[in-house]
């Protein structure tokens, strides 16, 4: 059995003359991701590795989960190909995932979430909100045998506002 955790970053600014990828997170980012995370303690999640996009706004929202969740020392891998919109690196990333990885914690962008939680997921959610999170378990042993799993836990900022 396998669990993936995904989490599309918190709400970013735009307020600043960066490029995409460097855009940092807003005040209500801020905000969501620490709301978010510490709702999220209640699960009490044991992540074997957290695969994160290398953007400004998907680092800052991993900072906030990680050190909320008190998993400061489980291992992160920073991506490129998680910097992805529609969705097929993700996919990949997520099959390269060694075996011994149980809970995969992953950090990255709409529209590739939500394509993924449509097209793995048991429940079908119009839009990811930003700083969303979706828990999908697997009945596989292998990364690589990726298929149609179970939504088991959906947390989005708005349900704790």
């Amino acid at each position: 059995m396998k669990k993936l955790i995904l989490v599309r970053h918190a709400k970013s600014s735009w307020e600043y003359d960066v490029i995409d990828h460097e855009r940092p997170l807003n005040e209500r980012g801020m905000l969501d991701a620490n709301t978010v995370s510490n709702a999220l303690k209640t699960n009490h999640l044991d992540i074997d590795l957290i695969l994160c996009s290398d953007s400004i706004r998907t680092t800052s929202t991993a900072n906030i989960f990680i050190s909320n969740l008190n998993i400061n020392n489980t291992p992160i891998v920073f991506e490129y190909d998680l910097y992805d919109f529609a969705g097929s690196n993700l996919v990949q990333v997520i099959k390269n995932c060694k075996n011994d990885v149980t809970n995969l914690m992953v950090f990255g962008h709409n529209h590739a979430i939500t394509a993924f939680v449509n097209t793995y997921g048991s429940k079908f959610i119009d839009n990811v909100p930003t700083c969303g999170v979706t828990i999908i378990e697997f009945n596989i042993s292998n990364w690589q045998d990726l298929n149609k799993g179970k939504t088991v836990n959906t947390l989005f900022p708005r349900d704790l506002r």
